[in-house]
């Protein structure tokens, strides 16, 4: 009988690092057992800027999530952004031998590598090869082409790409914690796996996921993923610029966005002005809410025509039946998707999470859509992998041994070797 699985989500993000304990049970539901989360430092626009403070931060959402959840954490799926992550999209293409009679897992690893063999950045390494579509001689939308008849295989990858040596520091920061990272996951991909549902993606929907140093998106069309990315701006950014024209502090800043702040201009505002009260050096202070609410409208239609100018280079935005999705901390301002509308001119909708029992507080919260994306993702990796059989099992335990065996005995011989030299020296 299948056993439950825990598995664990971790985002480091530029506002808060999130831990997120999930158990895949043996039906397939999944349940959050703990969230552990923890204000963020040493983290600029998604990457590690200070190892000591970061892995500080990150020590602080571990211990909450383990107390929370009652879970022992060693293991994470370890959620990745930054404005160096690119992607694009190309097509495989292989003749199957003559002498074989039908196409094979290894066929499909091979078209995959066909399709990675192109140009990336000498310093940018392969995250993902997400495939789109297979083609079995021409037949297209074959979902699975292992074990069919064909000469001509071909597939559409969606690949991101990015910069070796920035995740390689990320995933060395939680190596020092010390944690194993089990795999890497480009965010909006992660949470793309619980805030669209697959009838979204067949009709066509587009994540944008506003944190508070970036802008992740990925978009869907056909069932699969044809364009993903990240923009270097995120919810900070509307906070330092209140911060810079109002010339108060960036705590306060923050306060008055989150509080009073709207992302789309109005007539119907309040004129009367925001005091602040609960700062000495700033009593007394007036705010004009219609400057803030300018402020903030300024930079985030700057952020979302940016990323509708690069998504129509590619053409499929009218093709999005479902419309735009929008989840990440920054995504509750006031107004956003009425902003997003019109910038789009689609049908803007907060993302839910509705597939996941547990706490409340994390499905309302769309902070967490990345972290519990996470658990999603790492149950879809486990159910893609071949199951193997009982003796298939033991085989792979004895090889376990017997390689363990190997290795004794060749230190054996290695240690009595050097007695031998260091006697005969």
């Amino acid at each position: 009988m299948a056993k439950s699985t825990i598995y664990v989500g971790l985002e480091i993000g530029t506002s808060k690092i999130c831990v997120v304990v999930g158990e895949v049970r043996a039906d397939g539901a999944i349940k959050i057992l703990g969230v552990g989360s923890a204000a963020s430092r040493g983290v600029r626009k998604g990457e590690i800027v200070d190892f000591e403070n970061a892995q500080a931060c990150l020590h602080d959402a571990l211990v909450r999530a383990e107390h929370r959840s009652d879970v022992m954490i060693n293991n994470v799926f370890l959620a990745i952004t930054g404005a160096h992550i690119k992607s694009f999209n190309n097509r495989g293409t292989m003749r199957i031998p003559e002498e074989q009679e039908e196409i094979t897992d290894d066929d499909l690893e091979e078209v995959k590598e066909i399709a990675r063999d192109v140009d990336i950045p000498q310093e940018d390494v392969f995250l993902h090869s997400i495939v789109r579509d297979y083609y079995v001689d021409g037949q297209e939308k074959v979902n699975r082409p292992a074990g069919m008849l064909g000469k001509m295989l071909e597939a559409d990858y969606h690949i991101i790409h990015c910069i070796k040596t920035r995740v390689q520091n990320t995933i060395r920061c939680v190596r020092e914690i010390p944690l194993d990272v089990e795999d890497v996951v480009f965010s909006p991909v992660a949470s793309a796996q619980v805030v669209l549902t697959q009838e979204h993606k067949d009709s066509g929907a587009l994540l944008i996921d506003i944190g508070g140093g970036t802008t992740d998106f990925a978009m869907y069309s056909g069932g699969s993923i044809v364009s993903s990315g990240c923009i270097g701006v995120g919810g900070d950014h509307i906070t330092n610029d209140i911060s810079v024209v109002m010339k108060i502090p960036l705590t306060k800043a923050e306060r008055l966005k989150v509080k009073f702040g709207a992302a789309i201009l109005s007539e119907d505002i309040d004129p009367e002005p925001i005091v602040i009260e609960d700062d000495p050096q700033l009593a007394g202070r007036e705010i004009d809410p219609a400057l803030l609410n300018e402020i903030i409208n300024a930079r985030m239609t700057e952020t979302l025509e940016r990323l509708r100018d690069q998504l129509s280079i590619d053409g499929e935005l009218a093709a999005l039946g479902a419309g735009v999705f929008l989840t990440g901390g920054c995504s509750k301002l006031e107004g956003l998707d009425k902003l997003a509308e019109k910038i789009f001119d689609l049908p803007v909708s907060r993302g839910n999470i509705d597939s996941m029992s547990g706490a409340s507080a994390a499905f309302e919260n769309p902070q967490y859509s990345t972290p519990m994306g996470l658990i999603r993702y790492a149950q879809i990796l486990e159910e893609s992998r071949p199951k193997l059989s009982p003796i298939q099992r033991l085989g792979k335990k004895l090889g376990v041994i017997f390689r363990g065996a190997r290795i004794l005995l060749f230190s054996a011989i290695l240690l009595a070797g050097l007695s031998a030299f260091l006697l005969l020296n």
